[in-house]
Order: structure tokens, then C-alpha cells, then sequence
């Protein structure tokens, strides 16, 4: 089975020093990315880790993919215990950095501990430098990314960095690369934060002996002959659909579809596009940069969950100011999901939804965590609805992607399951719900029957993707069979890896305390704890949602030793 190459950098922040090590069986056990970084996690990170504290680390891991010159491939992965859930959490972003990472030499970066001081870490095929950074302190993105350009000569493909939200420790802070790249869901960029890294840097000419499939060939030819509507709309290319079978989540979730819907979908955000976009090596092309000269805003995007999160939840219909929320969004260093919702909550509260001025108002005071509201919204709807007066729309303390469970009914179930929280892409179990939206025949998107291991295997099978490292929307390009190919493995084994990363997750997050009680709904769907029951028989795990041996006191790795 081909893997990820190199040795572990380990950054000891509050001592900046830096030192490496061999994780091989690590490697060869796990693939890369997600799955390596989520074993590193669990042995190396204590389990009672405070996610904004010294003890908790972070992981930075790429996959043999990236070796590759395949289109769907300029994806990297972060790992963390979550500031937003409690629990262990990855996160991956697209763009350019994955390439630049693998040029260190690296197969996997830990940062541990915490700085005293703002500080920006140079990673470089010839080691690590460590370099305190006053004059960023509140800065926004792109001010971090043109400081980087004019006193080091890096381009915005070469950082992973926060904006002035991570470092007032929202809890929905992201990590930004090449600018408008997030590693968005769960808050990596508090843990950054907290941590006192502004910005991470990585360059070098490192070349690993990684040879991958000629397959890969034929699956960069098809995605650049393909005449996918995603290359011209991109994830918005579905919103209307959801719309029509009830699947877009309106006025903060009381609705589950938008009468504006025309003019926040894919053919309004198809007409502020002016150029095409793409990630690091990809023919696909199905990235959104957008501009609208009247307003005077630019931005990537917005794609279909920000549509949703900044307009239909908001009960806004005008593409503009959906854009605006965006590219406010990426400046200040914040998930569009999860701040868009928190925004849909206030005002909702203050039944003043469709004012998209007041929302970008609401977030510029929660990034810096300004005055009582500020400081309330920055800690995200589950903390914030009992004080708001509003439903707590989460699970496991993640706020809700689109796709909405109460019309499709098994991506409900996996929302509840996700070891992640209320996240679309854990499983991607949408795509086999909407019809036409890929190659597969859909399932009737009622009811839960047959669907709870239907579910583990997506899980498993997107834990694969993101280990390996591959883009979600390869789905009509990469089939099991091409997979196995690209990995010179059997897919049945690259499926076990997945259930592996699924299983170590869950376990983490049992040791937090995690079990059945936090896989639920703010919403009922008939035969749902039946489905449970069968979707953790499915898995071996115990009737409560515990791993056996693994979850338990006393079983797996002893984390906390792991501390120095």
C-alpha cells in the first residue's frame, strides 16, 4: 500500500525548539493525512486536553496523493481537539499549500505547547525557524499574506495563518491558506491562536519516491475534458435542487426552503464570476471567484454552504451581500457555516432576519470579541441560544451544514453520528439522497431503513479520501476500483483503514466523555433510534456508542504520558 513519506516534525512552541521523528508503522498503517494525523492524536494528544490549552496539539499531514499530478489532490488535512465540540477533530482545505508542504520533507508537523509571544514559524526542507511577529497582531488575512510576500518573498500558497478571530479564540475560527482557503469547520484556528502562531509558513524542494498509478492519467483527462456543471457553478450548482425537495435550511431553521431562492442560487453566482478557479494541480476547475464592481467587493465563492448560511438562513436573497459575507468571512478567519448560523441565530432573536448589514456588523464584534454581544457570538450557537432565546441548532456543539435532514433523511442520521458534529462532508451521505447529482442511483430520501451502514461505509470511505489525500467531488472520477489502483492496494483493505481513523476518532471522543446521548437531532425522524442501534452494530460498538476496549478507561493509548 503506498503511503505518505517522510519523518514527524514535532515544535515544542513553548521552548521553540523543534525535532523529528520516524513514524513509518505509523505511516504504512494509516496512508496519510486524516488517518495519520488522527493516530498521532490519539496517542500522542492526553484525552482530557483542554482544546484551548498547552497540552492540546495540532497536526498538520498531507497524503501520497499529493506526490501525484492528479487533478482532485491539492487538499492537506488539520488536526485538533475541537474548541468548538470537545472533541477530536479534522479539518482539510484546498488551494496550493498541499504542494509546498510536501516540498519540507514532512510527512507530519505537530505544534505543542504555547508561545509567549505572536509568532510566525518558518518550515523549510532545512529545518525550522521561529520569528515574533508584534506588527501582526489583529491582522487581518490579507494583511498577514502581503507582510509574508514582501519580508520572505512567499506567496499566499505557502501559509496557513489566522486572522484577528483566532487570535481572540472564536470558537469557530478557521485557518486560512492561499487566502481564501479555510480549514474551516471546527475551529483550528482557536487552537492556532491559542497557541500564539499567527501564521505558518512552509517551502522547500524535498522529493519523496512515491510512484502512483498511471491511472492517474486518465482521471486527469476526465476531469479536463468533463462538461460538469460544477466547473460554472460549483457547489451552488445544487441549491435549487435542495430547494426543491426541502432541503435548504431558511430564516435560522424554520423553514426548510427560500422563496429568493433565484437570487442567491447557481445561476446568480455563475453570473458574478469573472474568472475560472482551481486547487494546486486540478483541471477540474470548480472554484467561484466572484466580483461585483457596483458594490465594490471580491471575494472566492460564495459556495453553496455559505449560499445557505449567509443567505437563505438569513433570509437573504441578494448575491451581493452574500458575497460581502464571505469575503468578510475570509478576512477575519471565521467558518462561513458556522458564523453565518450564529449570525441567522441573532437575528432571529431580534426578528430582524434579512439584515445582512447588521450580520456583518454582529461578526466584525464577535472576531474581536467586542462588548458583551461580540463576546457571545464568538462562542457559537450552542453556548450562545439558551442566552439568545433561540433553538440550539448543533450537534456536538458544530452548527448545521445545509442538506437538510428533515427532508433527507439519512443525511440526518449522519449529522447525529458524525464524530465531527453537524458537518455535510464526514460522510457526504447527501449525494446519495439528491437525485442526479452523481452517477449513483439515489435512495428514496424518506425513512432510515437499510441506511445506518450505508452511512458507516460513506464515513469509511471519505476517512479513506481524506487520508490519501483526495477531493470529495472526485466522486464520478475516482471509483473504488481507480482508488485501490492510485494506492496499490486492494480497496477492501483501504476501507479497513478507513474504519480504523472512524474508530479511533469516536474512541478519543469517548474517552471525553462522549457517547449516545450526543448523537441527536433538534429534530425528530421516525425510527431513528432504531437506526442507531443498527448503525453501531454495524460498527461492533456498544449500544450506548461506545468502542469497546478503545473508549474505555484504561483501554488504548496512554496519552497523557505521551507529554514530555
Amino acid at each position: 500500500m503506498i503511503h505518505a513519506t517522510g519523518r514527524l516534525l514535532s515544535v515544542d512552541l513553548s521552548a521553540r525548539e523543534a525535532t523529528e521523528e520516524d513514524v513509518d508503522d505509523v505511516l504504512g498503517a494509516f496512508v496519510g493525512g486524516r488517518g495519520v494525523a488522527t493516530k498521532l492524536a490519539f496517542d500522542r494528544v492526553p484525552f482530557d486536553a483542554d482544546p484551548l490549552g498547552p497540552e492540546n496539539r495540532l497536526y498538520l499531514t498531507t497524503g501520497p496523493l499529493q506526490h501525484s499530478s492528479m487533478s482532485f489532490t491539492g487538499r492537506m488535512n488539520m488536526t485538533s481537539v475541537s474548541p468548538l465540540t470537545g472533541g477530536l477533530a479534522s479539518s482539510n482545505a484546498g488551494g496550493f499549500l498541499s504542494r509546498n508542504f510536501t516540498g519540507t520533507g514532512y510527512a507530519a508537523v505537530e505544534l505543542r505547547g504555547a508561545a509567549d509571544e505572536p509568532l510566525a514559524v518558518h518550515v523549510r526542507d532545512d529545518g525550522v525557524t521561529f520569528e515574533e511577529v508584534p506588527e501582526l497582531v489583529d491582522a487581518e488575512v490579507p494583511e498577514v499574506t502581503a507582510w509574508a510576500e514582501e519580508e520572505h518573498d512567499l506567496e499566499a500558497e505557502h501559509l496557513a495563518c489566522i486572522g484577528p478571530a483566532g487570535e481572540h479564540l472564536v470558537r469557530y475560527a478557521c485557518v486560512m491558506t492561499s487566502e481564501t482557503r479555510a480549514f474551516g469547520r471546527t475551529g483550528m484556528g482557536a487552537v492556532l491562536g491559542s497557541k500564539n502562531v499567527k501564521v505558518l509558513t512552509f517551502d522547500g524542494d524535498a522529493e519523496a519516491d512515491v510512484e502512483i498509478d498511471p491511472v492517474q492519467s486518465e482521471i486527469h483527462r476526465e476531469a479536463a475534458t468533463s462538461d460538469h456543471i460544477m466547473k460554472r457553478q460549483g457547489t451552488t450548482s445544487v441549491t435549487e435542487l435542495a430547494n426543491e425537495v426541502e432541503a435548504l435550511p431558511t430564516d435560522y431553521f424554520s423553514k426548510q426552503s427560500f422563496d429568493g431562492v433565484e437570487g442567491i442560487g447557481g445561476d446568480a453566482v455563475e453570473s458574478k464570476k469573472y474568472k475560472r478557479g482551481t486547487c494546486s494541480q486540478c483541471a477540474f476547475a470548480c472554484k467561484l471567484p466572484t466580483r461585483d464592481e457596483e458594490a465594490g467587493v471580491e471575494t472566492e465563492g460564495p459556495e453553496f454552504e455559505t449560499v445557505m448560511a449567509w443567505g437563505s438562513n438569513q433570509s437573504v436573497d441578494d448575491v451581493v451581500e452574500v458575497m460581502k459575507g464571505n469575503e468578510l468571512c475570509d478576512r477575519l478567519g471565521v467558518d462561513t457555516i458556522s458564523a453565518g448560523d450564529t449570525m441567522a441565530a441573532y437575528l432571529a432573536s431580534e426578528d430582524d432576519l434579512g439584515n445582512a448589514e447588521r450580520a456583518r456588523e454582529l461578526l466584525q464584534k464577535a472576531a474581536f470579541r467586542e462588548g458583551e454581544v461580540g463576546d457571545l457570538l464568538a462562542e457559537g450557537v450552542h453556548r450562545a441560544a439558551a442566552e439568545l432565546g433561540v433553538d440550539d441548532w448543533t450537534v456536538k456543539g458544530l452548527e448545521f451544514a445545509a442538506h437538510d435532514g428533515r427532508a433527507l433523511n439519512g443525511q440526518g442520521l449522519s449529522f447525529a453520528v458524525s464524530n465531527r458534529g453537524a458537518d455535510h462532508m464526514y460522510a457526504g451521505f447527501y449525494a446519495k439522497e439528491y437525485p442526479l447529482v452523481s452517477k449513483e442511483e439515489a435512495l428514496d430520501k424518506r425513512g432510515l431503513e437499510g441506511k445506518p451502514p450505508l452511512v458507516a461505509e460513506a464515513e469509511n470511505h471519505a476517512a479513506v479520501l481524506d487520508s490519501a489525500v483526495a477531493c470529495k467531488f472526485s466522486r464520478d472520477f475516482v471509483s473504488d476500483e481507480r482508488l485501490g489502483a492510485l494506492l496499490d492496494a486492494d480497496y477492501d483493505d483501504l476501507f479497513d483503514v478507513g474504519a480504523r481513523v472512524v474508530e479511533l476518532e469516536r474512541a478519543f471522543n469517548n474517552r471525553r466523555g462522549f457517547d449516545r446521548a450526543d448523537d441527536t437531532l433538534p429534530y425528530d425522524i421516525d425510527g431513528f433510534d432504531a437506526a442507531l442501534d443498527e448503525y453501531y452494530e454495524s460498527r461492533g460498538w456498544r449500544e450506548d456508542g461506545v468502542v469497546p476496549g478503545l473508549g474505555e478507561a484504561g483501554g488504548g493509548s496512554d496519552a497523557a504520558a505521551a507529554d514530555d
